[in-house]
């Protein structure tokens, strides 16, 4: 094994460049740094909810098109039935054709007397696609079709935003609140009971619904209380179709800052303006938390302690209110960053293995600041999915590119095989909980873990090593002591500069755009994650000990079979 070398630029939207290879480039530092792990898999400490089996993109067209499908498989297969799928624009009006940031499937429209015509074909076709692979979905009541909306006149109804424009770009015709607040609940009815009609009762029980899309930014163009309205609107539009459906929101930017305060009083004690009662059926909460990666002395620093001080801001807000304390919480947005299509060199990360040990470095985290602030976390919504027929490995966030999986994709594939149930463990190099809220990993890396008990009764050790900074790094050289387990086989799994890395494949074979069939073949290989027997090293008292090499920015799961 090698430390990573590798520092990914993707100023544009165009493949990205491995930079560390100049001869100027620093080495990676030769000595590595000794770390000890201690799991103790007879003291459970917990549930370990599998609150990652959440994903979702701006658009929804992309689920249908060849390597959206192909996408959409492999999630289905994380956690088949389990794993949910947010998409923006599902409501927007157009011709099905996907843009950035862009989505339409034309459910709405009027006669020439203002008479509804519905048309449920393209949005059939993409909640079809993910079922079929195991995906439900979490559906997202949005956006205003174009024969509804209030829009000035003049307004363009659909943006044409391209990766380098300002983001506000997007905002157009769609943004704005309804002519008519009853033809936009009998819409909702409609959809709701045509989705019972096709699916049945008890598969759309299991879907979640909310409405819109940080109403508290850009994308609602009218103060808070017409979204109020809407929301309530809307909700009372799906209760009507099905009373016992899962609804909530308000999937705000952020934790929602006074927004969030007003919703949360509002749906739990104001007046509904649907229904004139109080309060508004919520069964989860959800709102948004963000990351703020910057470009540093020629490299990425990543920015996660801004995104795990949003995610307590929002635990605080979701727990404020003792009537809605309890509920289920969803972080419908949980990123490095916010856009996911938006190139810029402090973006770079996206490609290798700095997005995938962030995304454990970073989960681990987000659940334990669930525990911490006694949240009943449901879901962490991960903003990525795929581009249509971009150029390889674009530097956008996403999970795979022209159907090869990204290293990221991997870290999920590890997060599914661990168990429900959190054991004791602890890392003399992992970063303290409250020192990387306030200051991230800015001095020596956080090699960390974290270790389960699988139902059937393994024992899964997940081990990352990150770092805020892209720069090179001694490997860590981790021993495992793992006290309650009997002889049995012991398996490792990788993700780092040499093990299911897709992206460090395509730059060996020097970073082809039109790679042919052989190279493609290759590239898939490389994406893959594979089964690795490891042997024990060493014996405590009850227990084995373990030696795992870990790059800087890599991340492994250890699962041994000791029943």
């Amino acid at each position: 094994m090698t430390a990573i070398t590798a520092i990914v630029l993707a100023g544009s939207p165009v493949a990205a460049r491995q930079v560390a290879t100049d001869p100027a480039a620093p080495a990676a530092p030769t000595a590595a740094r000794d770390v000890t792990v201690t799991v103790d898999a007879r003291k459970p400490i917990g549930a370990l909810p599998p609150v990652w089996r959440f994903f979702g993109a701006d658009e929804p067209n992309y689920a249908t098109m060849k390597d959206g499908r192909k996408l959409l498989l492999e999630l289905g297969k994380l956690r088949e039935g389990a794993v949910y799928f947010r998409a923006h624009n599902l409501l927007n009006t157009g011709d099905g054709t996907p843009a950035f940031k862009w989505g339409s499937t034309n459910v709405y429209t009027e006669d020439r007397d203002g008479n509804p015509v519905y048309d449920w074909t393209t949005v059939d076709r993409i909640i079809d696609t993910y079922l079929a692979r195991g995906v439900r979905p979490y559906l997202q009541i949005g956006f205003m079709p174009e024969a509804m909306t209030t829009a000035p006149a003049g307004t363009p109804y659909q943006h044409s935003w391209r990766p380098g424009f300002g983001y506000n770009f997007i905002i157009s015709g769609w943004a704005y609140p309804p002519k008519s607040f009853d033809k936009w609940r009998e819409l909702v009815y409609q959809w709701t009971r045509h989705n019972i009609e096709r699916y049945g009762r008890a598969e759309v029980e299991r879907w979640y619904f909310e409405v819109w899309n940080e109403p508290n930014g850009a994308y609602w163009e009218a103060p808070r209380e017409d979204f109020f309205k809407l929301h309530d609107y809307a909700i009372d539009g799906v209760r009507r179709a099905l009373p016992t459906a899962r609804v909530g929101g308000p999937d705000t930017a952020g934790a929602g800052g006074e927004f969030m305060d007003a919703f949360l009083k509002h749906v739990s004690s104001g007046t509904n303006y649907a229904t004139g009662q109080t309060g508004t059926p919520t069964d989860f909460l959800a709102f948004h938390a963000k990351g703020q990666p910057e470009f540093v002395d020629g490299h990425v620093r990543m920015g996660i302690a801004t995104h795990l001080r949003e995610v307590d801001r929002g635990f605080v807000k979701a727990t404020s209110i003792p009537a809605l304390s309890n509920k289920p919480v969803v972080i419908g947005e949980s990123d490095p960053e916010g856009c996911a299509a938006c190139p810029g060199p402090e973006n770079a990360y996206r490609n290798g293995t700095m997005y995938s040990s962030y995304t454990a470095a970073s989960f681990a985290r987000i659940w334990e600041l669930a525990a911490r602030r006694r949240v009943n976390l449901d879901g962490v919504l991960s903003w990525a999915f795929e581009f249509e027929n971009q150029p390889w490995f674009a530097g956008y966030r996403q999970l795979s590119t022209n159907g090869v999986d990204l290293p990221v994709l991997n870290v999920f594939r590890l997060f599914a095989k661990m168990g429900p149930e959190r054991i004791a463990a602890t890392s003399s190099a992992q970063v303290a909980l409250d020192t990387i809220v306030k200051d991230g990993v800015r001095e020596q890396a956080d090699i960390g873990t974290l270790a389960t008990r699988t139902p059937d009764g393994r024992i899964a050790v997940l081990l990352w090593h990150y770092h805020d900074d892209d720069v090179p790094g001694p490997i860590a050289r981790v021993r495992l002591d793992i006290a309650g387990t009997k002889a049995g086989a012991a398996t490792l799994w990788r993700v780092d500069g040499d093990h299911g890395n897709a992206f460090a494949a395509w730059q060996r074979m020097g970073s082809p755009q039109s790679p042919n069939d052989k190279q493609y073949k290759q590239l898939e290989a490389a994406s893959i994650m594979h089964e690795e027997s490891v042997a024990a090293t060493g014996s405590t008292r009850g227990g084995r000990s373990f030696t795992v090499a870990l790059p800087r920015q890599g991340v492994a799961l250890l699962v041994i079979d000791g029943r």
